[in-house]
């Protein structure tokens, strides 16, 4: 008597393991937009949603993206895109978290540091919202 062992029951669930795990980790994107963020060592993560902006290498803003096709924000509507994001922050802390990539010139920060701080004025002094640079750590 000869005893074999049915592998095709096994091949069957590791196949759907795999396709289980390709799909749900493409749904797990911390970055929306495809940016390579700066090294950093502090180690901190902010664990809140709040207010984000991204910056990727072509100097385009994103401001709250759905998905990687998300329209990009032109500098001209960029206040009023975050006010209307200001307005609608559910998050307890008063942030902003930028998350530019790398290769981004410190003037394209420069310019979303100056529309925070046009924000800002038209905020009360308790509700002002602050800028977080998003790293990756080293």
């Amino acid at each position: 008597m000869k005893t074999e062992l049915n592998s095709t029951a096994m091949s069957d669930l590791v196949f759907l393991l795999l396709i289980f795990f390709m799909i749900t980790s493409t749904l797990v994107s911390p970055n929306v937009i495809n940016i390579f963020l700066p090294k950093s060592d502090s180690g901190k993560q902010s664990t809140s949603r709040n207010i984000e902006v991204y910056i990727n290498e072509n100097k385009e803003y994103f401001v709250n993206p759905v998905g990687e096709n998300a329209p990009a924000t032109p500098y001209e509507e960029l206040l009023s895109v975050l006010m209307d994001a200001v307005a609608n922050d559910q998050s307890d802390q008063q942030a902003i978290i930028l998350r530019s990539d790398k290769s981004v010139p410190i003037e394209n920060v420069v310019i979303l540091m100056d529309v925070l701080n046009e924000l800002n004025g038209t905020l009360e002094e308790g509700q002002r919202y602050k800028i977080v640079l998003a790293t990756e750590a080293k």
